[in-house]
C-alpha cells in the first residue's frame, strides 16, 4: 500500500496527524494500540489492588473475631470469592500484556481483541449483575458487625443495625451498578477502537 493510502487510513483515526512515512505510520499505530491496551491494564491493576485490600481487611477482622463462628464463615466465604477474583485478574492482566511468542502487531492485537470481547461481551460477561448483590450484603455485614464490636447474632437482633443495613443496601447497590456500568462502557469503547485499529492494520498490505 502506498504512503498516501496509509495516510488516508490513519486520518480516519486521527484527523490532526501530519504527513508521515509508512514506517512512521506503523509506529503510530503501535503506540495507539499499546496506549489503549494500557487502559485495560490500568483497570485490572485497580481491581487487583482492591482485591488485595479487601482480603487483608477480611483476614485481620476475622483474626480479631475468632470466637464469632458466623462472622468467621461470612469472612471466609467472602475471602475465597475475592481470592478467586484476584487470581482471575492477575491471569487476565498477564495474558493481556504478554507477548511470549513475539507476534506481529496485527496478530498480537487480534488475540487481545478476542480475549477482551470474551470478557466484555461473552456468555458470562453479565454475571456481575447477580454477584454484586450477594457480595455487597456480605461486605456490609463484615464491616458493620466488626465496627459494632458485638457478636454477629447480637448485631442482627438490633433493630437499628438492621435498619441501617436495609437502607444502605439499595444505595450501595445503585452506586456499584452505576460505577461498573461506566467502567464497562469505557472498556467497550476502547475495545471498539482496538477493532478499528485492527481493521486498518488488515488493510495495510
Amino acid at each position: 500500500m502506498e504512503t498516501n493510502e496509509l495516510q488516508n487510513i490513519w486520518k480516519n483515526i486521527d484527523s490532526e496527524i501530519s504527513l508521515k512515512t509508512t514506517a512512521e505510520l506503523n509506529q503510530l499505530l503501535t503506540i495507539k494500540t499499546k496506549k489503549t491496551i494500557n487502559k485495560f491494564l490500568f483497570i485490572f491493576s485497580i481491581d487487583i489492588f482492591v482485591c488485595v485490600g479487601l482480603i487483608v481487611f477480611l483476614i485481620i477482622t476475622a483474626l480479631n473475631r475468632q470466637g464469632d463462628i458466623i462472622y468467621q464463615v461470612n469472612n471466609s466465604i467472602l475471602c475465597l470469592i475475592t481470592l478467586i477474583s484476584l487470581i482471575v485478574s492477575l491471569l487476565s492482566w498477564n495474558k493481556l500484556q504478554n507477548n511470549k511468542f513475539n507476534l506481529s502487531l496485527k496478530d498480537w492485537l487480534e488475540q487481545r481483541i478476542k480475549m477482551l470481547s470474551r470478557w466484555l461481551l461473552g456468555k458470562y460477561s453479565k454475571g456481575y449483575i447477580f454477584l454484586i448483590p450477594v457480595l455487597l450484603v456480605m461486605i456490609n455485614l463484615s464491616i458493620h458487625v466488626y465496627y459494632e464490636c458485638k457478636p454477629f447474632l447480637e448485631v442482627m437482633k438490633n433493630k437499628e443495625s438492621i435498619y441501617s443495613l436495609v437502607i444502605g443496601f439499595p444505595i450501595g447497590l445503585f452506586v456499584s451498578y452505576f460505577v461498573i456500568s461506566k467502567i464497562r462502557k469505557y472498556q467497550i469503547k476502547n475495545l471498539e477502537f482496538l477493532k478499528e485499529l485492527y481493521a486498518h492494520l488488515c488493510n495495510m498490505r
